[in-house]
């Protein structure tokens, strides 16, 4: 059963090898609450997982040391149970997802574990690793039901009391439910009063589904760029401690969630990953009113993401926030339309990055073409200024 001794224990244990991250302002993410960054993307690893995988492997009797340990993992709780095992001298296998990122699966090997990629989605790597365990008699390290691990997620509550100690609410990814267990616990034992939000990928709410129904249950698939947080059934333990100490469940969509990383990079020139940026999502688009008025941490919880996916969601983030537009304009294929086009997003100042000119197809009118212009532009409403120029001067946009 866990205890706040555990924590504070698990708190004296882990100065031997994380950072305490800092908690920064973030005024611009919204005008309706006071957010602050708890930056666990600059954790040890790049994520907040080391913090239960370290302490977890700290407790382990020297006969469970001596049998190695096995993880399953998309990446974070991977590279934290190959750091902790390589620094008590333990040897390690993971088993990992096989479209997890590549910079996840290159930075656990780096930390000297032995990686077995597996077919599927999280909860098929932790069906292999139990297999694992069961046959060649490793230890194994949950990464997310388990008392210890949760006790080490938990030691970011103390972090959090101490640095902004005057905070209404925290908002917390969810996948499994380890570090928002952890974190609910520690606070509502040391701040009662204090509200801890939790947040998923509209594509993955196992816990947020199994709450609202008032029992566990498994989804058939998940989908969603937040592979950290990709989880088709929540923990025993960890449903348990979401249903008493946390004060309610909400999802975004991956637009939100690009449009979040991409906030984090140009205002506060941090890169989050998916599962990190999901709580930062939920303020941004105000899925938690409750929070208004309120000084409300957002716990970036890593920053562990692809170079080749956040280029995606880079793009993505664009569009969801306006800062690109696609047009499809039908013309009259005569000389003049282009440039009157071009005069009109010229003297609006948006910046064309892509032209595509065609004839008409089938079915359109035979003097007719199709001009498909990819712009940048401010935001939504810059957007609209062009479009309602365009159409007030007789284009036609398809």
């Amino acid at each position: 059963m866990l205890t706040l001794d555990m924590v504070y224990s698990a708190s004296y244990k882990l100065k031997e090898v994380i950072r305490k991250t800092d908690i920064i302002p973030a005024p611009k993410l919204s005008d309706k609450c006071d957010v602050y960054l708890k930056t666990e993307n600059l954790q040890v690893t790049g994520s907040f997982k080391v913090r239960g995988a370290y302490y977890k492997i700290s407790q382990l009797s020297d006969e469970e040391k001596a049998r190695g340990v096995i993880a399953c993992s998309a990446g974070n709780h991977a590279q934290g149970v190959a750091l902790a095992a390589a620094k008590n001298g333990i040897k390690s296998l993971i088993c990992l997802p096989d479209a997890a990122p590549i910079s996840k699966i290159e930075a656990t090997r780096s930390y000297g574990a032995d990686i077995c990629l597996v077919d599927g989605v999280y909860d098929d790597a932790y069906a292999k690793a139990i297999s694992l365990r069961d046959e060649k008699g490793y230890t194994f390290i949950h990464p997310f039901d388990d008392e210890y691990v949760i006790a080490g997620q938990g030691t970011i509550g103390l972090e959090l009391l101490e640095q902004l100690p005057e905070a209404d609410a925290v908002v917390v990814p969810v996948g499994g439910g380890g570090l928002i267990s952890g974190v609910a616990f520690t606070l509502k034992k040391l701040k009662p009063e204090i509200k801890v939000y939790g947040v998923q990928a509209a594509g993955a709410p196992s816990m947020e589904q199994s709450l609202a129904h008032g029992k566990i249950e498994r989804l058939s698939s998940v989908s969603t760029i937040a592979d950290g947080i990709k989880v088709m059934e929540p923990g025993v333990n960890t449903f348990e401690m979401c249903r008493e100490y946390v004060d309610g469940v909400v999802t975004v969509t991956d637009d939100e969630i690009s449009s979040a990383i991409l906030a984090l990079m140009e205002q506060h020139k941090l890169i989050a990953e998916g599962a990190g940026a999901v709580p930062v999502a939920a303020v941004m688009f105000d899925k938690i009113p409750e929070i208004e008025g309120k000084k409300v941490i957002c716990l970036v919880s890593g920053g562990n993401i692809d170079v080749t996916i956040l280029s995606r969601v880079i793009e993505r983030g664009l569009l969801k926030s306006g800062r690109t537009c696609l047009l499809n304009i039908e013309l009259i294929d005569k000389p003049g339309q282009l440039k009157g086009v071009s005069d009109i997003i010229a003297s609006l100042s948006g910046n064309v990055i892509s032209v595509h000119h065609e004839r008409a197809n089938e079915g359109a009118d035979i003097n007719g073409c199709y001009l498909r212009i990819i712009l940048e532009t401010r935001n939504h409403e810059h957007i609209a200024q062009i479009r309602n120029a365009l159409t007030g001067a007789g284009f036609k946009l398809v």
